[in-house]
C-alpha cells in the first residue's frame, strides 16, 4: 500500500505592501470600513513580478525545507485563476526554471479550493504508483484581475505564492480529502475572458475584472467550510479533541469567526494571516500552511483540518498529520 506525506513547505510574497490607508487614493474607502468588514488590514501587490516568479520563490522554499532533490520532482501541479499566459501553463514555465525534464506538468483552476484540488489530484496520482514526489502550488497575481474602482471588492485581494512537496509514505499522513462543486449558474463571483472574435473585425477585447455578490458568497461559504468539516470529521470517526488546529482559506475574518461558532471550535485553533494578506486565492490555503508551520503553530506530529471554498462554485477539505 502507498500513503502519501508533506515533506516540506514554501511560500512567498511581493515585496509591495499597501495598507487600507494606501487604497484610499483609488477609491472611496478607509481603514476602519475595510477592517470592521473583512479583518484585513493589508495586503501585498506584484510591482513587475510575474505568477511564475512567485511560483518559482516558493517553490525553492518548499523543495529546501523537504531536504528533496529538484530532480526527484517528477510531477508538478500549479493552481491558479491568474496565470501569465492562456498556454503555456505556469507549471509548464516553472518546470523549465527548476530546470526539470520530462516530467508531467500542468495547471488547474478551481479558484480559492485550487490548492486542495491539486492536493487531492497529487495525493492520487502519487497513491496510484505512477508517481513519487510532487510540487503543488497555488500561486496568484490576483490584483491583475481587480477592479480599483468597486470598493467592495479591491479591498478583498493581495498577491503572493505558496509550496508544498508531498511524497510517497509508509504512513498514512494525508489521511482524507474533499472536494466538491455546484454549477454557479447565478453568477455570484466570476471574471469573464475576451469576447468572442468577429473575424472581419479582429478588435482586441479588454480583460474582465472580479465580479461578486458578496451576501450571496458569504451565505455559501458559511454554509460549505462547515459542513465540509464535519464530513471529514465523521467519516475519520474523530471529534475536535482530535485536532490541533484548522487552516481555513483566508477571505473573509467574518466567514472565519461564523464557521468557527458554527463548528464550536475555538478561535485559538484556527489559523488566521488574512490581516496581513488579504484573499490571495489559490496562494491563501498554502500560504497559511507555511506560515503555521514557520511559527510552530503547526508541528510535526500534529493533525489539522485545511478546508476552503472558492469561485465555481466550488470547495474542498483535507484531514492531515504533519
Amino acid at each position: 500500500m502507498i500513503y502519501t506525506e508533506i515533506l516540506g513547505t514554501g511560500s512567498y510574497v511581493p515585496k509591495r505592501v499597501y495598507t487600507n490607508d494606501d487604497l484610499k487614493a483609488f477609491v472611496d474607502t478607509n481603514d476602519e470600513w475595510i477592517y470592521s468588514r473583512t479583518g484585513i488590514k493589508e495586503r501585498h501587490m506584484s510591482e513587475g513580478e510575474s505568477t511564475l516568479d512567485l511560483a518559482y520563490q516558493a517553490a525553492l522554499k518548499a523543495i529546501e525545507t523537504s531536504h528533496i532533490d529538484t530532480q526527484d520532482i517528477d510531477l508538478i501541479i500549479v493552481a491558479t485563476v491568474s496565470s501569465d499566459y492562456a498556454f503555456p501553463a505556469v507549471a509548464n514555465l516553472l518546470q523549465a526554471k527548476l530546470e526539470i525534464e520530462g516530467i508531467t506538468a500542468f495547471d488547474i483552476n478551481a479558484a480559492c479550493s485550487g490548492f486542495i484540488y491539486a492536493l487531492q489530484i497529487a495525493d492520487k496520482m502519487i497513491k496510484s504508483g505512477a508517481f513519487h514526489n510532487a510540487l503543488i502550488i497555488g500561486a496568484e497575481t490576483l490584483t491583475r484581475l481587480t477592479d480599483w474602482r468597486d470598493r467592495n471588492t479591491c479591498v478583498l485581494f493581495g498577491d503572493g505564492a505558496g509550496a508544498m512537496v508531498i511524497s510517497r509514505s509508509e504512513e498514512n499522513k494525508i489521511i482524507d480529502i474533499i472536494t466538491g462543486s455546484q454549477g454557479d449558474v447565478d453568477m455570484l463571483l466570476y471574471c469573464k475572458n475576451p469576447d468572442l472574435k468577429d473575424p472581419a473585425v479582429n478588435k482586441i477585447s479588454p480583460q474582465d475584472h472580479i465580479h461578486m455578490k458578496g451576501a450571496e458568497v458569504f451565505k455559501f461559504a458559511t454554509r460549505i467550510m462547515p459542513k465540509t468539516v464535519h464530513t471529514l470529521m465523521e467519516r475519520n470517526q474523530i471529534t475536535d479533541d482530535d485536532l490541533n488546529c484548522y487552516i481555513a482559506h483566508q477571505a473573509n475574518m467574518r466567514i472565519l469567526d461564523k464557521s468557527a461558532r458554527d463548528l464550536n471550535i475555538s478561535m485559538d485553533k484556527m489559523y488566521s494571516n488574512i490581516s496581513h494578506y488579504g484573499n490571495t486565492s489559490a496562494a491563501s490555503v498554502p500560504i497559511a500552511i507555511d506560515e503555521a508551520v514557520r511559527s510552530n503553530f503547526l508541528k510535526r506530529g500534529d493533525k489539522f483540518i485545511t478546508v476552503a471554498f472558492g469561485g465555481g462554485l466550488t470547495w474542498g477539505g483535507a484531514l492531515i498529520t504533519f
